[in-house]
C-alpha cells in the first residue's frame, strides 16, 4: 500500500500489481523501464505477500543480472513497513546516494512501533501467544493489545491494559479493520503522547498477517523530513568492496556483498 505524501518534497510511489500473475515478461518489462527511468530501484515488500511473490521479484533481479535493484523485506507488519516506506520516498528528495537510501530502510525500521488492537488472537503466529491468551481469545468481546515491533508484547484489553511505546517524539497512523472500538485513538494514543494522529486505509496483507479481519492496526512513525535525514547522515558510510557502492551498515542492499572481516592478529611463522 502507497500512502499519500508526508509533505511536498514527498515522491510518489510505483506499486507493483500482481507481480506473481501477470506474464514473467511484463514483469521484466516493467522493471527494465523503471531501471532506466530512475537509474535505481528499491522494492520494499511484506512478509505477508504470497511466497510466488518473492520467488518472482528474485527471478527478475536474476534475468536482468541487475545489481541496481534491491529487495528489502523488514519484520514489519504491513502498516508499518507502508510508514517506513513512505519516509525512504521523503528521503528520496535529499541528497542520498541510492545505496544510502537504500540502506536508511534497516536503520528506520528501528524508530517504527508497530501493533494492532485485535479481536482474537487464536490465529496469531508473528507474536509469541500463551495459551491463556488463547483460551480467553474464545470468550465474546475479549480484544487484545499486541505491539509486534520492535519488541512482543501482548496485553488483554482491560482498564489497567499498558502498552510500552517509544521514548521519543512520534506520530500514529491507524486503520481500521472490521473491529469496532477506539481503544487506540482515546486510549493508547494518548498514553503514548503521540503529537499526531492520522487514519489509513487497511492494508490488504494486514488480515492474512494478523491472522483476523476483526483489528485496528497502529504504528508510530518519525514524520520531519530534518529529522529522518539527520539520523540517516549521522552513520558512517563506507562503500561496498563488491560493486563500489556507498552503503551505511555492514551488507549492501543491492549487489547483497557482506563487509569483509579481516584478522589483524599477529601470525607467527610456523616452527
Amino acid at each position: 500500500m502507497a500512502l499519500p505524501p508526508q509533505d511536498e518534497r514527498t515522491l510518489p510511489a510505483v506499486v507493483l500489481r500482481d507481480v506473481d500473475k501477470r506474464p514473467l515478461d511484463h514483469a521484466l518489462t516493467e522493471m527494465q523501464g523503471l531501471i532506466e527511468a530512475h537509474g535505481h530501484v528499491i522494492v520494499v515488500y511484506s512478509r505477508a505477500v504470497p511466497a510466488a511473490v518473492e520467488r518472482r521479484l528474485h527471478t527478475v533481479r536474476s534475468l536482468l543480472e541487475s545489481d541496481r535493484i534491491a529487495l528489502f523485506r523488514p519484520e514489519l507488519p504491513p502498516l508499518g513497513l507502508a510508514a517506513l516506506t513512505r519516509q525512504l520516498r521523503q528521503l528520496a528528495s535529499c541528497d542520498l546516494s541510492p545505496g544510502v537510501l537504500a540502506s536508511a530502510g534497516r536503520l528506520l525500521t528501528h524508530y517504527v512501533h508497530a501493533g494492532a488492537l485485535l479481536g482474537s488472537v487464536a490465529r496469531l503466529d508473528r507474536v509469541p501467544v500463551g495459551l491463556t491468551s488463547h483460551a480467553k481469545s474464545w470468550v465474546p468481546g475479549s480484544q487484545f493489545g499486541v505491539i509486534a515491533h520492535p519488541e512482543p508484547q501482548l496485553v488483554r484489553i482491560g482498564p489497567e491494559a499498558r502498552l510500552a511505546g517509544p521514548e521519543f517524539g512520534t506520530w500514529m497512523l491507524l486503520a481500521r479493520g472490521q473491529l469496532q472500538s477506539d481503544w487506540v485513538s482515546a486510549t493508547l494514543a494518548p498514553s503514548w503522547r503521540v503529537q499526531g494522529l492520522r487514519e489509513a486505509p487497511l492494508p490488504a496483507e494486514s488480515a492474512d498477517w494478523w491472522g483476523t479481519g476483526k483489528l485496528v492496526e497502529f504504528c508510530t512513525y518519525l514524520p520531519d523530513l530534518s529529522v529522518l535525514y539527520q539520523l540517516v547522515g549521522s552513520v558512517r558510510r563506507s562503500s561496498c568492496h563488491w560493486c563500489g557502492i556507498d552503503v551505511i551498515g555492514d551488507r549492501c542492499v543491492f549487489c547483497s556483498a557482506t563487509a569483509p572481516s579481516y584478522d589483524n592478529r599477529l601470525q607467527l611463522p610456523a616452527g
